[in-house]
Formats: C-alpha cells, sequence, structure tokens
C-alpha cells in the first residue's frame, strides 16, 4: 500500500515533504500530488474515487485557511483521511485547524498538528496504520520506538 499525500498548492510542498520524507523512511511509497478542493474540485474527486484501485491505503491531506481539502477528500473515499492544517490564514493556523477538525459526525479526518509537525506526524500515523497488517512496516515501527521516536 502506499499514500496519497495531496495539498491545495504548490506552496504546500515544502512543509509536506517533511511527511514524504518520514514515510520513505518507513519504506512506504506516496505520492505528493496538488489539488484544491476550491479550483480543482473534480480533479480532487476523481483522484478519491480511484484512490483504493490504484494501491492507496490511507491520504494525507494538508490545506491551510477554509481547509475543505481533507474534508472533501473523506467525502469521496472510505480510505483513512489524516488532515495536516497549515498556516497561512489566521495567526498559527488555528483557522486552517478548527475547519479539519470540525467535521460533522460520520465525516471523520483525524487531524493532526499545524505545520511540520502535523506532516511529520502524519506519516507516523499513516505507517502505524499500515503496520496493523505489514510485519515490515510493524518492524520499522518498532525500531522508530526504539530510537526515541526519532529518524
Amino acid at each position: 500500500m502506499k499514500v496519497m499525500i495531496i495539498m491545495g498548492s504548490e506552496s504546500d510542498k515544502g512543509i509536506m515533504q517533511e511527511c514524504s520524507n518520514w514515510l520513505k523512511w518507513f519504506d512506504i511509497e506516496n505520492d505528493m500530488i496538488v489539488a484544491s478542493a476550491h479550483r480543482n474540485p473534480d480533479k480532487v474527486r476523481e483522484l478519491m474515487v480511484t484512490a483504493k484501485e490504484k494501491g492507496y491505503g490511507a491520504v494525507v491531506a494538508a490545506a491551510g485557511m477554509a481547509a475543505a481539502l481533507p474534508g472533501v477528500c473523506a467525502a469521496y473515499t472510505s480510505l483513512p483521511v489524516l488532515g495536516v492544517p497549515l498556516d497561512g490564514g489566521l495567526p498559527g493556523g488555528i483557522d486552517a485547524l478548527y475547519s479539519i477538525v470540525q467535521m460533522p459526525a460520520g465525516l471523520p479526518v483525524g487531524t493532526l498538528a499545524v505545520g511540520k509537525a502535523g506532516a511529520r506526524n502524519a506519516a507516523v500515523l499513516c505507517a502505524r496504520i499500515f503496520a496493523l497488517s505489514n510485519e515490515k512496516t510493524a518492524a520499522k515501527v518498532e525500531e522508530f520506538k526504539q530510537t526515541g521516536y526519532k529518524i
């Protein structure tokens, strides 16, 4: 299985590269894709409805300000969607954090910290999810734990 990292803007790549780097450490293949819930809604829909058949096991969706992307992703897929709020609107990314964490009942998005810490933790959480059914990933998660949660 692999992880789709989707973000609303090219400017988000610097932060979300952290997620990709950490996923690579866990030997988890990943793809970084730019598609905005507001500017490219049809593209986001197509990515989500085909994600599972393309071998994705989870989606990490990053967005700032209104941060609709994680919720839109969750609406179109049954895969776990992890939301990473990004700074860009109100100080500290608080607007994005509230947007992502306040999902309606039945439509969950696992919400992480704002920025790089959230991007890194999204990778670790994907690894923990995949470790439930993959012994190789489980061994990497245990190694990560033994090294004090550092790569």
